[in-house]
């Protein structure tokens, strides 16, 4: 377990299933997750989550990527979770990505102790040096939260998100340790 000052990260277990199935349910959730990919975002059969449930339980090599369950410290609630994944052991970099699931911790600071807590791990236990991720442009409250962590926006693919009728940039953010320590 991983722990910040307002959150623990735990391994997914089987019980946060349901969590995340409702979650991702949600439309106004799958939009902020998943931009364009909502739709498949919030369709995904049950049957489906399950078996990428039973694969992040059972896998061994933590080098490739894990997914973490976000608890609250103060009360012990499983409100989203959080991932590295595409490790590069040559550049030593990943990829990250988050979701808070419960609303009524959105804007609480929740959400950024949980990248914090993820990214101390990644450059201090695994020697990573960069970790980078994407949102679409209309996703105001992930890039404020990601530039409260010390990402800069590097990239930008214009056009390249279709949200509720309309055409967003994706946005593409790195952190190096460089600047996070």
């Amino acid at each position: 377990m991983l722990t910040g000052e307002k959150i623990e990260l735990r391994p997914v277990s089987r019980s946060d299933l349901k969590n995340q199935y409702q979650w991702r349910n949600l439309e106004s959730f799958a939009n902020l997750a998943a931009g364009s990919w909502s739709f498949s975002f919030n369709n995904t059969p049950l049957e489906t989550m399950e078996a990428s449930y039973e694969k992040n339980l059972t896998t061994v090599d933590k080098k490739e990527g894990c997914v973490f369950s976000i608890y609250t410290l103060d009360d012990e609630k499983h409100i989203g979770q959080c991932d590295y994944r595409d490790v590069n052991l040559v550049t030593r970099a990943a990829t990250i990505g988050i979701s808070i699931g419960d609303s009524n911790y959105w804007d609480h600071g929740y959400g950024t102790d949980a990248m914090r807590t993820l990214i101390r791990h990644l450059f201090r236990s695994m020697n990573l040096r960069r970790v980078q991720l994407d949102t679409w442009s209309g996703n105001h409250r992930a890039i404020k939260a990601y530039q409260k962590c010390g990402f800069i926006i590097e990239g930008r693919l214009r056009d390249n998100e279709y949200v509720d009728g309309s055409y967003y940039d994706t946005i593409v953010m790195g952190l190096l340790r460089t600047q996070n320590e």
